[in-house]
């Protein structure tokens, strides 16, 4: 899917040795701090040079696309906002994708996931090898998420071969659970399991719009049947703007849900999405993320090439140092970034 962006900057011939410069600096003043600039190129070497002054003006360069022999670049004009990643040890979680089929087709799902979409599924004999090596590595938690997880006929053992091995969280639309996939459901370890359910606003329109008619219904009750089983559930609503953030805060207030068990994020410039906060690498602080195609610098990304750290998840030690490696690279030109600007 293409990116669009505010504004279309055709450098034509022009590189950062003769003239793209100017171009670059009144195109970001004829823009607000957010906002997407493209730059389209037959030069296809003026992307590192692009790269780094985007890393020295603390702008970040979020993709780049092939259009007709030609190279389009979108950058975004300032730095993400604090909230898109936390300051945590890498390897400390671990974030698998169990599948990418999903009973419904959210229109910004970061992964593109649907019911039309290919299984892609990591399997529970892979999924058994991954947490055994987790627990030898020390990984606190484990998050389970797809697609849906539990469309998966074998979902009730991948989650407790996890959840022997660390705390696990399972993420789910909350709409499954009857029949076979109830008492899949039932047969989990409490303790161990947690079920962090989408909810997206405190009445019915704004979900539906996102996730399809009926949704929110079949959501609450999820919930509350997860709830009434004795599982820990924690809320996550994806919203687009600080005003559906505060207002869903305070739907999580009036029900008396604490802290540590509500999840309130934006909408990404991923996937399906046609608006979002557009993040790039270096906006993300790494968790470590393995799908059936190798490992992921963050979940947000997990099908996208420029968060691929590695196409070979085993064994899990290497994929692990992979990712710190590359966190170590990100962090090295930020420390270049303090040295070359030491004003005093």
């Amino acid at each position: 899917m293409r990116t669009n962006a505010k504004l279309e900057l055709d450098a034509g011939t022009k590189t950062f040795a003769s003239g793209l410069l100017p171009d670059l600096i009144a195109a970001l003043r004829l823009s607000r701090k957010g906002d997407l600039v493209a730059v389209i190129s037959g030069d296809a070497s003026i992307g590192p040079e692009l790269e780094a002054w985007c890393r020295f003006t603390r702008n970040s360069l979020v993709g780049a696309s092939d259009e007709g022999g030609r190279t389009r670049w979108v950058l975004r004009y300032g730095e993400a906002p604090e909230d898109v990643g936390e300051d945590r040890p890498v390897g400390s979680r671990l974030w698998l994708y169990t599948n990418f089929d999903c009973n419904l087709a959210c229109d910004y799902c970061c992964v593109r996931s649907s019911p039309k979409a290919q299984r892609r599924a990591l399997g529970v004999e892979r999924v058994r090898r991954i947490a055994v090596e987790a627990a030898e590595l020390g990984v606190d938690e484990m998050f389970l998420t797809g697609g849906e997880p539990f469309m998966l006929p074998d979902i009730g053992e991948i989650i407790a071969v996890c959840a022997a091995a660390a705390p696990t969280t399972v993420l789910t639309n909350g709409m499954l659970f009857a029949g076979s996939r109830l008492a899949t459901l039932r047969s989990l370890p409490r303790e161990r399991v947690t079920l962090q359910i989408s909810l997206d606003s405190p009445t019915p329109e704004r979900h539906e719009s996102h996730r399809g008619k009926g949704t929110w219904a079949r959501t609450l009750k999820g919930i509350e049947l997860a709830r009434a089983e004795g599982f820990r559930v924690r809320l996550a609503a994806t919203v687009s703007t600080d005003a559906e953030a505060e207002e869903f805060r305070g739907f999580l207030d009036t029900h008396h849900v604490s802290e540590e068990n509500r999840v309130i994020r934006r909408i990404a410039l991923r996937g399906s999405a046609a608006q979002g906060i557009a993040l790039a690498r270096a906006d993300l602080v790494p968790e470590v993320t393995i799908t059936a195609e190798g490992v992921f610098w963050h979940p947000v990304g997990a099908e996208d090439n420029d968060l691929l750290v590695s196409r070979d998840i085993f064994p899990l030690a290497d994929s692990f140092a992979a990712v710190r490696r590359a966190f170590e690279r990100e962090s090295e030109h930020q420390r270049r970034l303090a040295r070359i600007f030491n004003c005093a």
